[in-house]
């Protein structure tokens, strides 16, 4: 016979074991999908060294046989299609590489700007506080010192509010300092209610159910992409199927390469 505590403790430890299964099957599962890429990464890696070559050497071909066709025939289709195959074999830089340190994600800096406008650079605006702006900060300073606090978790909150106060000082900006002073007569936020113990047991089966999803889409990726596709072809044996590619990747540069002589012989 069961006791009423014994009864009211079950559902709960029901939790804590499923919570236990599903941190098991999510480490098994992490451990799976992380093997997978780790596959995928070093066959994608021989593929390239093994490979690469061969690949750059088609290319190579591609264009070297459109310029000979464009030369011989002087259409003008056949020359756009030999710049075509030029350009993929020498790739443009691209703005990031040719503008590197001039621009951000917004776009080109001010300064980068003005260089490649022939403007003069401006310097950048001296900021002079208002008075009430300095009567703000110093205020605010003296009351939310870090120093004048007891608890490491007060010290954290007074430092990511004086970071704050100090920002708005800088940019004198009198307004942000007089909504940083409401803040700050208003205290700290009422602390959170803690969860109950089997809160925390729901939330961490959420956390767990949407970290496997996301693993799951993680795994699809590498499943479909072009190596990943490669690799379950021949799991077992992956270095035959780069032995295989190689030789039709060799039987496609001979025949380019008659080709190439027939054009300019």
């Amino acid at each position: 016979m069961t006791t009423p505590e014994a009864e009211q403790s079950r559902p709960e430890e029901r939790l804590e074991q499923a919570v236990r299964a599903a941190e098991q099957a999510l480490i098994e599962f992490e451990i799976a999908v992380e093997t997978f890429r780790v596959e995928v990464e070093n066959f994608s890696r021989l593929h390239h060294q093994k490979l690469g070559p061969m690949y750059t050497r088609l290319d190579e071909l591609d264009a070297l046989i459109a310029e000979a066709r464009a030369a011989r025939t002087g259409d003008p289709e056949d020359l756009r299609a030999a710049q075509e195959a030029r350009a993929r074999v020498l790739p443009m830089p691209g703005v990031e590489e040719l503008f590197h340190g001039w621009m951000d994600s917004e776009g080109l800096f001010p300064e980068a700007v003005a260089m490649l406008t022939d403007q003069p650079v401006r310097p950048p605006e001296r900021v002079r506080p208002s008075e009430e702006a300095r009567k703000l900060y110093r205020e605010l300073a003296r009351k939310a010192h870090p120093d004048l606090a007891q608890q490491d978790e007060e010290r954290a909150r007074r430092e990511e509010f004086i970071t704050r106060v100090n920002a708005a000082y800088a940019r004198g900006d009198e307004a942000a300092l007089r909504e940083l002073a409401d803040e700050w007569a208003a205290g700290p936020p009422p602390a959170e209610r803690r969860p109950t113990p089997s809160e925390e047991l729901y939330a961490r089966l959420e956390w767990l159910a949407e970290r496997k999803e996301l693993l799951a889409l993680v795994a699809r990726n590498l499943e479909a992409s072009a190596i990943g596709s490669m690799l379950k072809m021949a799991p077992d044996d992956p270095d035959r199927l780069l032995d295989e590619i190689a030789e039709q990747l060799l039987a496609d540069v001979a025949k380019k390469e008659a080709e190439l002589a027939e054009l300019v012989g």
